[in-house]
């Protein structure tokens, strides 16, 4: 694994937003607590959650995650939740009116990258993205698969003997 694939110490991953990446050219990412129920937590140690479609959105002053998929939890029966419900954001008011500020500009969106568990509590890590259009999905495309060529012959290099 990469060194910036891995888990910093006390977390643990629970999804990724895998097409963001390439999809968004990210400007700045924030960490946001979330109001979850039991059913949820439940759900999210088990690992079956999914951020492929989620969005963030304010509501007024609030910040909220849309379309993020908890799976149900079955043990749960009558105090379970909805899977796509939508799901509250806890941050600083400060960062609150940054990001309210910055997503008035045009262009910019807020999207899930990661979900995870730090020291008990469930994190979503979001990022200020701005949108990429398709020639500049390619043009990332490419320079990230020409990165990981040069790190493959480099580490074939240093494995050979060979300088």
């Amino acid at each position: 694994m990469s060194k910036k694939n891995k888990d910093a110490p006390g977390e643990k991953i629970i999804a990724r937003n895998s097409k963001a990446l390439s999809a968004y050219a990210i400007d700045e990412r924030f960490e946001a607590g979330l109001v979850l129920t039991g059913s949820e937590v439940k759900s999210l140690r088990a690992g079956k959650a999914d951020l492929e479609s989620a969005y963030a959105a304010f509501h007024g002053s609030e910040l909220f995650v849309h379309s993020m998929h908890i799976a149900e939890y079955p043990q749960a029966k009558a105090f379970g939740h909805e899977a796509k419900r939508e799901r509250k954001l806890l941050m600083h008011r400060s960062e609150l009116e940054k990001l309210r500020g910055r997503v008035s500009e045009r262009g910019f969106a807020l999207i899930p990258l990661r979900l995870y568990f730090k020291e008990g509590k469930v994190k979503l890590e979001i990022a200020l993205a701005k949108g990429r259009k398709t020639v500049d999905r390619r043009e990332h495309m490419r320079s990230e698969e020409q990165k990981r060529e040069v790190a493959a012959e480099l580490g074939r290099r240093q494995k050979g003997g060979r300088s």
